[in-house]
Formats: structure tokens, sequence, C-alpha cells
């Protein structure tokens, strides 16, 4: 007989994250607010309320630069392990054989999604569509918080009572992209280490682990 799972036992992992990342933004948004009214005290300003901060450059600024970054790490992730292998690495495929994710789909494999069960244009779309939709997050992030980083500046300059510029001459300037290199090169060393770390340590009962009793040479968490 079938066992049953109750809603948290199918979902307990998408639950547990997303209340950590609930948690996360409303500490980032308290902690943002501020920070962000000890700087208008500075220039002789009224504080702002909740409402008015969660329109500001400060806001939107500090939360797509990280969302940038994670998109970017994971688009990059899923597609250069398609290609690029480390040997005893439970983060990569076999350095010789195929493997299941290799297959090409079946339409009559039980269970498949409706795109496997069509041809052409959807097919082939549905085969490359984790890494679209990570690449489409990561211009989303990026467009999202090129402008909430122009509106801060904009902002500090109008408070300095100096003129504001626009993207084009923004995007020249040094401080936009030192605010994505820095967040970039954090995601990337994190797979890095993932992917060498688990080389030779292990975490029992983890997907993101081979098994404990697996040789450093073995790959794949299989």
């Amino acid at each position: 007989m079938k066992k049953e799972f109750n809603f948290f036992q199918r979902n307990g992992l998408t639950l547990v994250l997303m209340l950590l990342f609930a948690l996360s933004l409303c500490g980032q948004i308290v902690t943002g607010l501020t920070e962000y009214n000890n700087d208008l005290a500075d220039y002789g300003y009224p504080p702002a309320n909740l409402s008015q901060y969660l329109g500001t450059g400060h806001f939107i600024e500090t939360t797509f630069e990280n969302w940038e970054s994670e998109f970017l790490q994971m688009a990059t992730y899923v597609l250069l392990t398609i290609w690029l292998r480390q040997r005893g690495s439970s983060e990569s495929k076999d350095l010789e054989k195929k493997e299941e994710v290799d297959r090409e789909p079946d339409p009559r494999r039980p269970g498949a999604p409706w795109p496997v069960k069509q041809d052409g244009f959807i097919l082939r779309l549905y085969k490359s569509s984790l890494s679209i939709a990570f690449g489409l997050l990561f211009i989303v992030s990026f467009i999202l918080h090129a402008n909430g980083s122009l509106h801060h500046y904009n902002a500090e300059q109008a408070m300095k009572g100096k003129a504001g510029i626009d993207m084009g001459s923004y995007l020249a300037k040094s401080r936009f992209w030192f605010e994505s290199f820095q967040n970039w090169q954090s995601e990337f060393v994190s797979v890095a280490a993932i992917v060498v770390l688990s080389i030779f340590l292990r975490q029992q009962g983890s997907p993101e682990s081979k098994p404990v009793d697996a040789s450093m040479q073995e790959t794949g968490s299989g």
C-alpha cells in the first residue's frame, strides 16, 4: 500500500526555505529602514515611514543586487555542469558514462510532462527551460538593481545639493559594478567550495553529498 504524505511532508523543503526568506527579508527591511533614516538625519531630513522606504532606491538596490547574483550563480552552474566535470565531487556528472539527465526525453514515459509529449519548438524550449528561467530572473534582477542603485545615487546627490545623472552615465561609473562584482565573486567561490569540499567531506542524508562510505574518486551523489 502506497504511503500517504501530508502537505508539509511533500513540500517541507520549499516551505522552510520560504519561511527563512520571509524572516530574512523582514530583518532586512527593519534594519534597512533604520539605516536609511540615519542617513536622512545626517542631512537634516525627516525620517521615512515603512511604505515610503519600500519605494526608495535604497531598498530596491540592496534587495535586487543580491537576487541578481544568486540567479547568475544558478544559471551559470546549471549550464557549466552540462559540459564540465570534477572528479570525486557529488556536484559533477561522471567523467565517462552518460547519466539519466543526458537521456533523450521519451513521451511514452509514465508521468512525462506535457511539453515532452509535444515536438518541435515546445520540446526544445522545455529541454532548456531551467537555465532560461534562471537567465531571465537574472536579467530582471539586474535591471531592477540598476534602477534602484541609480535612484539611490541620485537621492544622495540631491541631499548633497548636486544634480542627478541618467542611466547611461551611471553605468559608466564604478559604483554599480562594484556592487555587482562584490556579490558575483561570493556566489562563484561558494559554488566552487561545495564542488571541491564534497570530494572529501560528507553529510549523511543530504542529496548534496555522496554516501558516507563512497571513495574520494567516486563522482556523483547516487
